[in-house]
């Protein structure tokens, strides 16, 4: 299974930042934009996959930091 962060919605009205298939929290932030700047450096420094939930649950946007499995085709 590779390594993968999730920015989400937390019980707390604030937002977190767990590692994927965690039930707790790596840790709890007051914005998702701060919950973001961190985690997408914990994300790089892990080689992970990192997935931005939006207030819904659903994934808003994802960054792969390690081996992508669909890297983008070079259109030269």
């Amino acid at each position: 299974m590779s390594k993968t962060q999730h920015v989400v919605k937390d019980s707390k009205g604030g937002w977190a930042v767990k590692k994927g298939g965690g039930e707790k929290a790596s840790r709890h932030f007051d914005t998702q934009q701060d919950a973001i700047d961190w985690g997408r450096q914990v994300a790089k420094n892990q080689k992970a996959e990192f997935y931005i939930h939006g207030k819904d649950g659903k994934i808003r946007s994802k960054d792969s930091y390690g081996n992508d499995p669909h890297p983008p085709k070079d259109k030269k």
